[in-house]
């Protein structure tokens, strides 16, 4: 996951300007992360059913107005704030599933979610994204750190190594417990 027009480093400094205050970050961070945003948003709605109303830019438009928020947090680095940012947008679309489905107050299940373009925690080639939430918030409570990793590697699409970095384990560490965690989301979610 590397931008193409800015380094991790200017990132990382951008972040730290940006925590300051300093208006001109603003913009400059912005157009730093835009394009990296805007294609984790295109690869979430991708996986999305096809006649998803959110569009990539409306996705990234939210994540960024409630990361604009989130100016007190002290960022690590570019990975970290990544991290974040595919929190905030898996938030996002689990919300509006959430109201979708409740709209169609007769319909059962969830809406269904292709994830034919990473492989999917739970093993599976359709998942249900609330389900898929509250399998992540199980897993949360009983180890945290491996629902993190799972949400970093999955929604966030960092590597092994920027998962490593921003969980502060090592990358051995990281891929024993996605495996751990895979194993234990493909039990919940088939018992579901």
């Amino acid at each position: 996951m590397v931008l193409a027009t800015t380094g991790p480093e200017n990132v990382t400094v951008l972040l730290a300007r940006w925590r300051t205050g300093s208006s001109e970050s603003d913009q400059r961070l912005m157009e730093a992360v835009q394009a990296e945003l805007r294609r984790l948003a295109a690869s979430y709605l991708r996986r999305e059913r096809p006649a998803h109303t959110l569009q990539p830019t409306a996705l990234v438009n939210e994540a960024y107005l409630r990361l604009v928020d989130q100016r007190a947090v002290p960022w690590q680095n570019r990975a970290h704030f990544f991290g974040i940012a595919a929190q905030i947008m898996r938030r996002i679309l689990v919300d509006h599933a959430r109201k979708r489905q409740a709209l169609k107050r007769d319909a059962p299940g969830g809406e269904v979610v292709p994830l034919s373009q990473v492989a999917d925690p739970a093993g599976g080639e359709n998942i249900d994204v609330l389900s898929l939430h509250e399998a992540l918030s199980g897993l949360s409570m009983l180890d945290e750190r491996q629902a993190r990793i799972v949400e970093l590697r999955y929604f966030g699409a960092l590597t092994v190594d920027e998962i490593a970095a921003v969980t502060h384990v090592s990358p051995a560490t990281v891929k024993r417990e996605l495996a751990t965690a895979r194993l234990w989301l493909r039990h919940r979610m088939s018992a579901t």
